[in-house]
């Protein structure tokens, strides 16, 4: 018998750079019972794996999958990606809002939430974007908030990034 209840992890931007490094690692880790990851498209199977595929547009606030023991969110794009700054404020504050929000009524004690370093009111856009969805979440109340303010994030991409590469 196990001496730990096993984890049921939510875990939000499955499929970007950092959040498919954490899917790894969260199937791979035996404390880890069960990994809902939604997404837009499908993700490879895994045992451990739910991964319901939805409109972020229209999140299904009623889903059972929101319940959850812990949040990793890892949320985020581009502005290129985006396409204006309000897809973009949408994707890397709204959404990461409304995610913690839905898993926090739904009984998430613990959210750990990768920001930007720099991440400040005071910044320019993207900045003071990161420093909103911080601000944002900080007022769920969530017993256990980690922020993390990683700087460039070094991994193989398939777009071209020219200010990564300086």
């Amino acid at each position: 018998k196990a001496a730990f209840e096993p984890l049921r992890l939510l875990l939000l931007g499955a499929s970007g750079a950092v959040g498919s490094r954490v899917l790894g690692m969260a199937l791979a880790d035996p404390r880890v019972g069960q990994v809902v990851a939604p997404t837009r498209r499908p993700l490879p199977s895994h045992p451990k794996l739910l991964a319901p595929v939805i409109d972020f547009t229209e999140l299904p606030a009623d889903a059972a999958w929101w319940a959850a023991d812990a949040v990793v969110c890892a949320l985020g794009t581009t502005m290129r990606a985006a396409g204006s700054s309000e897809a973009f404020a949408f994707v890397d504050r709204d959404l990461p809002i409304q995610c913690a929000r839905l898993a926090r009524q739904a009984g998430a004690t613990r959210l750990a939430l990768n920001s930007s370093l720099g991440a400040s009111v005071g910044g320019n856009f993207y900045l003071r974007t990161k420093a909103q969805a911080e601000a944002g979440i900080r007022q769920l109340d969530y017993p256990s908030l980690t922020i993390v303010r990683p700087s460039l994030i070094d991994v193989d991409r398939t777009e071209i990034r020219p200010g990564e590469r300086v």
